[in-house]
């Protein structure tokens, strides 16, 4: 069931791609940005970790910390996407169990939708080569913006598999937490 604003972040306990353990405690009185990709070979998911690491800068300026989930194993997430340093954690569930208890879900015509999207031919001219499929090939991408407070302050689940939360609603979110 997907997340509502307002309401309590589910907790979690994992462990990133460097070993370090990760919990939703742990960002407790900052705001925090849990961006769930798909596998780690996607396209259009290291087009967007490159998105994120670009604006990486002007986010923690902004006071946002990000978590990068990703349905793969952890070696191969150290291995595909830290071989681009993006400066956040990387964490693999290849269980979902963090997806389930955030509510991210599958489609089959969001992958087809997806599939068909420009961004595809933008990953590819960016260098992001598609690899191996791994896991739930129609699991949606979702990003959950959590408050200070341990509360829900967005969510965005996508309908395609190509779809983020724009950076530009995130970077406006972000000022309306700064000036609360």
């Amino acid at each position: 069931m997907q997340l509502q604003v307002g309401e309590p972040a589910p907790a979690f306990e994992v462990t990133d791609t460097e070993g370090k353990p990760q919990s939703l405690a742990q960002y407790a009185g900052q705001t925090v940005l849990l961006a769930f990709f798909r596998y780690a070979a996607c396209p259009l998911c290291n087009l967007r970790v490159h998105e994120l690491t670009q604006r990486a800068p002007l986010l923690k300026q902004k006071g946002l910390k990000i978590l990068a989930f990703f349905e793969s194993d952890s070696a191969r997430v150290a291995k595909l996407i830290g071989k681009h340093k993006p400066p956040f954690p990387l964490v693999g569930d290849p269980q979902r169990i963090v997806y389930k208890q955030y509510g991210v879900e599958s489609s089959w015509v969001g992958f087809v939708r997806g599939g068909l999207s420009p961004k595809i031919g933008l990953a590819l001219a960016n260098g992001f080569l598609p690899g191996k499929m791994e896991n739930d090939l129609a699991l949606l991408p979702a990003d959950i913006l959590i408050g200070p407070d341990g509360k829900v302050l967005a969510t965005f689940y996508a309908t395609d598999i190509a779809h983020h939360m724009p950076l530009a609603t995130l970077e406006g979110l972000l000022s309306s937490v700064a000036v609360s």
